[in-house]
């Protein structure tokens, strides 16, 4: 059985459905990603599946129990790192984790996971007193305290500088190699990418797809970009191997090719022979926010 199921799964607000009737199931032991903009109904699902709000409609099971009937029961194992995670701002990160930690009928030893998520030198520091990237490792120290079988993680690295980002991949992806559960909601296409074995994909309160991310790029989005910026010559570029189709804008050549090594090689015999001249040559695989754009017609952060 899968540890996470979602039946028909449906919330509006007003005349305005957040969730639309979804489905997705999440194996043990996976890390599911949910993708999509801002107000595409990530947050409202995650907190239907905690137990922290109510559906209008359809029904999750979390670790074989139902959300709606037991949702106490389903909240003592999982752990939760929220948006806003409402911290009291004059305890210390100490304080803050026993805290939480006296909500739950076990927990990990504080110090452990303290150190876990690199905040030693923080551990007496008043939360009001911490970074961005500090909060937000310490919102997953607080969704680890209890040692659950499954973490949701909602948006956890938005706001991060690089850096942040992706030490928190790292912890991510030591909850996989620990045998956790991870369900996680971002409107990042590269952490989708690096990070989940499965992708659903929401727009306006539905899922337009789900898949690994690779299957979805080869299904939505197939075929690689290839850009040349040129100087000058007359080219066929649609004659080109496997070119399917070109974009020309402000000197540069957008190139759509399912060959493009090939598409690549003809490119440099023709700026060898001088028949064209390119300055600049790129070659980029599809992405999610590729796969987004031809599902929706618009980009991810619009």
């Amino acid at each position: 059985m899968p540890i996470v199921e979602v039946v028909d799964l449906f919330k509006r607000y007003g005349d305005v459905p957040a969730v639309d009737h979804i489905g997705f199931v999440v194996e043990s032991g996976e890390v599911f990603g949910i993708l999509g903009p801002n107000g595409a109904g990530k947050t409202t699902t995650l907190e239907i599946i905690e137990g922290l709000r109510r559906p209008d409609g359809g029904r999750a099971v979390v670790d074989g129990v139902d959300v709606q009937q037991h949702p106490r029961e389903v909240r003592s194992r999982i752990g939760m790192q929220l948006q806003q995670a409402g911290f009291f701002e004059r305890l210390t990160v100490d304080e803050t984790l026993q805290l939480f930690a006296a909500f739950h009928r076990r927990a990990l030893p504080g110090s452990d996971v303290i150190h876990r998520l690199q905040l030693d030198e923080k551990r007496r520091a008043r939360v009001d007193t911490l970074s961005g990237g500090q909060l937000q490792r310490l919102s997953v120290a607080v969704a680890l305290i209890n040692d659950p079988r499954i973490v949701f993680l909602d948006e956890p690295t938005t706001g991060l500088d690089p850096q942040a980002r992706r030490a928190l991949w790292e912890v991510i992806g030591s909850f996989r190699r620990e045998g956790r559960t991870v369900i996680l909601t971002t409107h990042y296409m590269e952490e989708a990418q690096h990070l989940c074995d499965r992708v659903a994909i929401m727009d306006h309160g539905r899922i337009v797809a789900q898949d690994t991310p690779r299957g979805l790029i080869r299904t939505h989005a197939p075929g690689t970009t290839v850009t040349v910026l040129v100087d000058g010559g007359q080219v066929r570029f649609d004659a080109l191997p496997g070119v399917q189709t070109v974009q020309q804008a402000n000197g540069e050549v957008i190139l759509l090719t399912s060959d493009p090594l090939g598409t690549v090689h003809a490119l440099m015999e023709l700026n060898r022979s001088g028949e064209a001249i390119f300055h600049q040559l790129r070659v980029e695989e599809a992405t999610l926010e590729d796969v987004f754009l031809q599902l929706t017609g618009r980009r991810l952060r619009e």
